[in-house]
């Protein structure tokens, strides 16, 4: 396995220098920071996420500012009671893309939202004091926990609001299995838990956040 430096060089040579391929890449913030954000962050990020997946996201964009309004301002509280005729009326609303399953999904969110908040304090909280070195279990977690938050949702949902962390983007993967550490997309715990420690040894060895280390991977072959 190439050292992070290695492939950095390599996201480099590709894309015109070592500040190219380290530019507009935002810091993730600090655990206090993702701690003071509001748990109505969390579910709106995780509706975006929702909504965007087989879609175009420009759709999405466009629609945004009515489906915000339509989900309360996706405060966990209102949202978690959507049921009923306030779930009918939902799916016949302009507004929103009207996906019984997609709606039905953030409705489940919210209450999960509530449920983490009412045993750790807040979601926020909970996020924040998940240890980066540990990502893949938290991605696992919201999997487990959460409405259709696997795949990559869950990790785009985590950069939205500033955790650091990874994305297992087409590129990312590809780094991946270029450099031995998994043979196929990750699927399995193990796989995960093999990706994890390449990332962890890839933070020693650079100093940069799992954020910063995902980008270069993918740049690396995008």
């Amino acid at each position: 396995m190439r050292t992070f430096d290695d492939i950095l060089q390599i996201a480099a040579e590709r894309h015109g220098g070592r500040d190219a391929a380290l530019a507009d890449i935002p810091a993730p913030l600090s655990p206090e920071e993702i701690a003071a954000l509001p748990d109505a962050r969390f579910l709106a990020a995780m509706a975006r996420g929702i909504f965007q997946a087989g879609i175009s996201w420009k759709v999405v964009d466009a629609k945004w500012p009515g489906i915000t309004e339509a989900f309360h301002d996706f405060e966990p509280g209102p949202v978690s009671m959507i049921e009923g005729e306030a779930l009918d009326a939902l799916l016949s609303d302009r507004r929103v893309i009207r996906s019984g399953p997609k709606i039905t999904a953030i409705r489940d969110n919210a209450v999960f939202i509530l449920d983490t908040a009412a045993e750790h304090g807040s979601f926020a909280r909970r996020i924040a004091d998940w240890p980066v070195s540990e990502f893949d279990g938290l991605l696992d977690w919201l999997k487990r926990g959460g409405a259709r938050l696997g795949g990559n949702t869950g990790a785009y949902m985590l950069r939205a609001v500033g955790k650091d962390g990874y994305v297992l983007s087409r590129d990312v993967v590809g780094r991946l299995i270029a450099e031995g550490v998994i043979d196929k997309a990750p699927t399995s715990r193990r796989a995960m838990a093999a990706v994890q420690g390449a990332f962890n040894l890839w933070a020693e060895q650079g100093g940069q956040p799992l954020t910063t280390i995902s980008r270069v991977l993918a740049r690396s072959i995008g």
